[in-house]
C-alpha cells in the first residue's frame, strides 16, 4: 500500500480521537502536559492495537472471501466512513457534555480509547482481506493518532467552544475512508461494469 494512502487512512481514523481530544481540551480549559500525554498515549496505543486485532481476525476468513475481498474492504471502509459522517451530522454541542471527572485518567480514559479505536478494527480486517501486511501500518496509525490527539487537546484548551471544528474533522475523515474504499474498487477493476 502506498505510504500516502496509509497516511490518509491513519489521519481519517484519528478524527474520532481528534474530536474527543478537542472536547476534552474544551472541558479542561488548561490541560497539563501529563494529561495531554496520557490521553495521546492511550489513544495511540489502542489505535495501533485494533488494526492488528482486526487483521488477525481477517486472516481466518480471508480464504473464504478471496473472490470478493475488494468489495469487503470497500464495504468496511464505507461503513466506518459513513458512521463517522452520520455521527458528526447528528452530534450535539460539547458545551454541556463535560464529564464530572478528569477524562484523561482511569477507567474513563480506557473507555474513550476503546470507543475511538473501534473503527480501526474494521480497517485491520480490510487489510487482511486485501492481503496487506499490518505491522508497519499499525505503527503509523498509532503514531498519527498520538500526534493528532495531543494536538486536539491543545487546540481545545486554546479555542474554547469549537464543536463545529470537531464535526468538520469527522466528516472529512469519513469522506476520506469512503474515497479510499472507492480507490480499492478502481484498482481491482471492480467498477468497470458500472462505468462502461
Amino acid at each position: 500500500m502506498p505510504f500516502l494512502t496509509l497516511l490518509a487512512i491513519a489521519v481519517a481514523l484519528a478524527m474520532d480521537a481528534f474530536a474527543v481530544a478537542l472536547a476534552t481540551g474544551i472541558c479542561l480549559r488548561q490541560a497539563r502536559a501529563s494529561q495531554t500525554l496520557r490521553m495521546a498515549l492511550a489513544f495511540g496505543v489502542f489505535q495501533a492495537a485494533m488494526p492488528v486485532a482486526g487483521w488477525m481476525l481477517g486472516l481466518t476468513v480471508r480464504d473464504y472471501i478471496e473472490s470478493f475481498d475488494h468489495w469487503a474492504a470497500f464495504g468496511l471502509l464505507a461503513l466506518v466512513g459513513g458512521k463517522m459522517i452520520y455521527e458528526a451530522l447528528k452530534g450535539e454541542d460539547t458545551d454541556d457534555q463535560c464529564p464530572p471527572k478528569d477524562p484523561t485518567r482511569g477507567f474513563q480514559l480506557i473507555v474513550l480509547a476503546v470507543a475511538t479505536s473501534i473503527d480501526a478494527l474494521a480497517v485491520g480486517l480490510s487489510f487482511a482481506v486485501l492481503n496487506e501486511p499490518i505491522w508497519f501500518p499499525a505503527l503509523v496509525i498509532g503514531v498519527v493518532c498520538f500526534a493528532i490527539t495531543a494536538l486536539g487537546v491543545r487546540i481545545g484548551c486554546m479555542a474554547g467552544h469549537v464543536s463545529a471544528v470537531s464535526r468538520y474533522a469527522e466528516i472529512v475523515g469519513g469522506v476520506t475512508l469512503i474515497g479510499i474504499g472507492v480507490k480499492i474498487l478502481l484498482e481491482h477493476d471492480a467498477l468497470s461494469a458500472f462505468l462502461s
